[in-house]
């Protein structure tokens, strides 16, 4: 099937279908729906923040199917992290409370409501030259194309219209894709914290 691609500003009305994306890319890229009960677990950490504090800098990609992959970011992260953790976090801590028991036998829904409870957030160094971040997911029928690079670009010239002197990113070390793609967009390692590679671009 040929697919008709456009990029466009996200809609409110989008998010459930980001949610989705987020879900089907969330195993380090693969398909996650066989891990979560709760199909909203991880796009309301990874997806639904943007839509609430970053609208101008949430974009979707979409095709004749609908909604195919999405590009979104924050040209101050610290101020973005603040809003998080102090408008977003605590609606989901009412909402899923935390796992008890022991953490072995937790499936990956209760280890992500357990983060709703232990937000992790981070910033590599030197911050001054990389305050913005971002996060690309995109459906396996729109890789391959050029999208995830126009879509990155475009985010990207959002940000340095905006006057940021750079962008950060972090990606699981497992995902050699992924890491290969932002490496050849200029991205360069500037942390690793755990299992997260953390990657910058400066804007010059």
């Amino acid at each position: 099937m040929n697919h008709t691609f456009k990029i466009r500003q996200a809609e409110l009305s989008d998010r459930e279908a980001a949610y989705a994306v987020c879900l089907k890319t969330g195993d380090d890229g693969r398909d996650a729906t066989a891990f979560y009960e709760d199909p909203a677990a991880l796009g309301r950490i990874f997806v639904g923040p943007y839509f609430a504090f970053a609208p101008e800098l949430t974009f979707v990609l979409e095709d004749e199917q609908g909604v195919c992959g999405y590009v979104m970011g924050a040209p101050d992260s610290k101020q973005f992290y603040q809003d998080y953790l102090e408008h977003w976090v605590p609606a989901l801590q009412r909402q899923f409370p935390a796992p008890t028991g022991d953490p072995a036998g937790w499936s990956r829904t209760l280890r992500i409501y357990h983060d709703y409870h232990h937000p992790d957030v981070y910033c590599p160094e030197p911050y001054e030259l990389y305050p913005s971040h971002l996060h690309i997911d995109l459906l396996p029928r729109a890789q391959g194309q050029g999208w995830g690079r126009r879509m990155m670009e475009h985010l990207m010239e959002a940000l340095r219209t905006k006057g940021s002197p750079g962008v950060h990113l972090g990606v699981g070390q497992v995902n050699e894709r992924a890491i290969g793609f932002y490496r050849q967009l200029g991205f360069a390692e500037l942390a690793r914290v755990r299992d997260v590679l953390y990657l910058g671009r400066r804007f010059s």
